[in-house]
């Protein structure tokens, strides 16, 4: 899959994402960012705060997904995109989950601490399978949109330790074409699929998240 494959919507949230990153950098954080979308419309945004806030637990996508819970009035993020200039880590990747977000597009891979590459969290079917009143089935995943632009943010924070990072594989880009795998059965949301969305979010919610 090269980047003229990625829907040019898609393209454009990346590319938000990466800026978004770069001005994290200005802040003294590494260029970790997330945005998410709703139906092709902008939610909100944010970048990592690790170093912000001194606390570890604030990684760009969970800051994004707490602010889109607030802002869509609903802890079921089920028809929305997350874009992340990284591939989101095992935390992050287990509240993507419980939050049942539909989509996720990242730029680099992360073999060593990734939510998809190392833990397999983010297609993770036994979760829905065990507790379908809880998560929905795992989201798309879509690895390499704009992975070189964000290498050169990386590199642009700190190039000495961008080479570390690169020669321990710790992050790396899709050079061979990105990577993108379903977790959604069929092309489509099949009825059944359709039914326990709303189940979930109108009956089930009530009383799991009340």
């Amino acid at each position: 899959m090269t980047i003229q494959e990625f829907d040019t919507p898609d393209i454009a949230f990346m590319e938000r994402c990466v800026s978004l990153a770069r001005s994290g950098v200005a802040r003294g954080e590494y260029p970790f960012a997330a945005v998410i979308s709703r139906r092709g419309q902008f939610v909100c945004e944010a970048h990592n705060r690790v170093r912000c806030d001194g606390d570890v637990t604030r990684h760009a996508e969970m800051v994004a997904l707490s602010e889109a819970q607030r802002t869509l009035n609903t802890t079921s993020l089920d028809d929305c995109t997350l874009y992340s200039t990284v591939e989101p880590c095992a935390m992050c990747a287990y509240a993507i989950r419980e939050s049942r977000v539909g989509r996720v597009i990242s730029g680099l891979r992360s073999p060593v601490m990734g939510g998809y590459s190392r833990w397999d969290i983010l297609v993770d079917r036994g979760l829905s399978s065990r507790l379908p009143e809880v998560f929905s089935n795992p989201p798309e995943i879509q690895l390499g949109c704009l992975h070189e632009e964000v290498r050169e943010a990386f590199r642009g924070r700190h190039p000495l330790i961008w080479r570390a990072i690169e020669a321990r594989k710790i992050f790396t880009a899709e050079t061979d074409g990105a990577h993108s795998r379903s977790g959604r059965a069929g092309s489509g949301i099949n009825l059944k699929d359709r039914a326990m969305s709303w189940a979930r979010t109108v009956i089930l919610d009530r009383f799991w998240r009340a």
